[in-house]
């Protein structure tokens, strides 16, 4: 029986090639055995998974006053004085929202309390007296916003702290861009919720002779809509696929005359390499169906066949709008490749980690979150072998967006997914005997990608959702 070929989401943006060839698990496999997490985050895992209520010790995880909210700046960020300052309109409301019974559920972290160079989740929160297990906002808010550059407060701490606790994160490049975020939430937060129907719009290309682009269109796009589609109260639900999945149709999306309340793309992001001068803007746009696909386009992808940041018209409105990439790079990039080499050995991606551009300006436009991924996705995220179509957990988070959830909370289901799949491959690996290297493959694959979903944006934002008229 021939291996079982992975394609991968990402297209080279110079090239024209997937940015990574396609693969078998057991080419995959060597590297699992050392990108295991470390004994101590195993144990944490461990011992959040097996708590009742993983999202909160105890109360209700949609209340702020029972829940908590707080930011975090790093110690060193030269900026945070001014950045604090620009962000001052949201952290009022978050200060009366989560201090509305109890003073210190509201909380901000800097200064000394601040992130220091080389924390991980534990350090950071031993300072404040705080171990494994679920949230206690009686020491540390379950929702938290790290405010700052990521080659400052790095992803790895992300990742880290985002099981246990719904996690954000905002990083613009002036204090302005702060300002006119918060000034956003606040008044989306502020306004009532009409009684129109809610539109959530799926945008899925599928190019020619595509493999990985297949399975994101017919796999993942189209069950979502059918599993959503008059499934959820107040909502129109709109599928945009294949030949419709133009730029144009996208620019239509992202502040035009079809802008949902809700969008999920699902497709290629582009990919370039470190000595580029446009990575640090267009890495992680999306590749549209302008493209014209792997075996008819060889060379650099023009801009007619990707949706960037400078796509969003100046005078673009997306006032409380959430977006969901499931794209390479949608959120952002680190320095060194989380895949394909072993710690110690990792590539290098960018002089520097960043924020994806397209994401921070949906932001600047009124969006209130942007949920994307950083480093490649993989279609682990959609298929399982010998199970089949496996999307639960995106039908399920998104599901909990239109019902009105925070966007950390549901998020929270990448986290159990995540910590589930870490631990059945720590147990893989510790099984005695040879291991199977497609499984190995898989679930090291499976876990790194699960974990990488990000939100951009306050964690305790929501769609505001409406009771509907007739």
């Amino acid at each position: 029986m021939s291996a079982e070929i992975l394609y991968f989401n990402g297209i080279n943006g110079e090239t024209g090639d997937y940015f990574v060839p396609p693969a078998t698990l057991q080419e995959i496999a060597a590297l699992a055995r050392p990108g295991v997490p470390g004994t101590r985050e195993m144990e944490d895992l461990r011992l959040w998974r097996r708590a009742k209520d993983r999202r909160l010790r105890r109360g209700d995880a949609k209340d702020l006053a029972q829940a908590g909210w707080g930011l975090i700046f790093a110690q060193e960020d030269e900026r945070a004085p001014a950045v604090y300052e620009a962000l001052k309109e949201l952290l009022d409301l978050r200060r009366v929202e989560a201090g509305r019974v109890r003073e210190h559920y509201y909380k901000e972290c800097m200064g000394k309390r601040g992130y220091q160079p080389g924390d991980t989740k534990e350090s950071f929160l031993a300072r404040f007296g705080v171990g494994p297990g679920p949230a206690d906002p009686e020491r540390m808010p379950y929702y938290l916003l790290i405010v700052g550059d990521p080659a400052v407060i790095p992803y790895s701490f992300q990742y880290q702290l985002d099981v246990p606790y719904a996690v954000g994160r905002l990083f613009f490049d002036t204090p302005e861009e702060y300002a006119r975020y918060a000034r956003d939430v606040v008044q989306a937060e502020a306004a009532e919720a009409t009684g129109r129907k809610r539109r959530a719009t799926f945008f899925g290309p599928q190019h020619p002779g595509d493999p990985a682009t297949a399975l994101s269109a017919n796999e993942l796009v189209v069950p979502l809509v059918a599993a959503l589609d008059g499934q959820v109260s107040g909502w129109e639900v709109r599928a945009v696929l294949r030949e419709e999945a133009t730029k144009a149709r996208l620019g239509a999306l992202l502040g035009g005359s079809e802008t949902p309340d809700f969008l999920f793309t699902a497709g290629h992001g582009l990919v370039l390499s470190s000595n580029n001068p446009l990575q640090t803007t267009h890495q992680g746009a999306l590749v549209c169906q302008d493209w014209p696909g792997i075996k008819a386009w060889k060379g650099p992808l023009p801009p007619e066949h990707y949706f960037a940041a400078e796509d969003v018209l100046p005078d673009a409105r997306l006032d409380g709008l959430i977006a969901f990439h499931f794209a390479c790079y949608s959120a952002g990039s680190p320095a060194l490749a989380d895949f394909g080499a072993p710690p110690g050995q990792r590539t290098s991606v960018t002089p520097h980690p960043f924020v994806s551009r397209l994401p921070q300006r949906l932001l600047q436009a009124g969006a209130l979150a942007v949920i994307g991924h950083i480093e490649r996705a993989w279609e682990c995220s959609i298929q399982w072998p010998g199970a089949g179509r496996q999307i639960q957990v995106f039908e399920d988070a998104v599901r909990g967006l239109m019902a009105g959830e925070p966007v950390g909370l549901a998020m929270e289901l990448f986290a159990e997914r995540y910590a589930e799949l870490s631990s059945d491959l720590s147990t893989a690996l510790q099984a005695p005997g040879p291991a199977d290297d497609s499984v190995l493959g898989r679930l090291w694959t499976a876990s790194n990608d699960t974990r990488n979903y990000a939100v951009l944006g306050d964690p305790a934002v929501r769609l505001a959702v409406g009771t509907e008229t007739p």
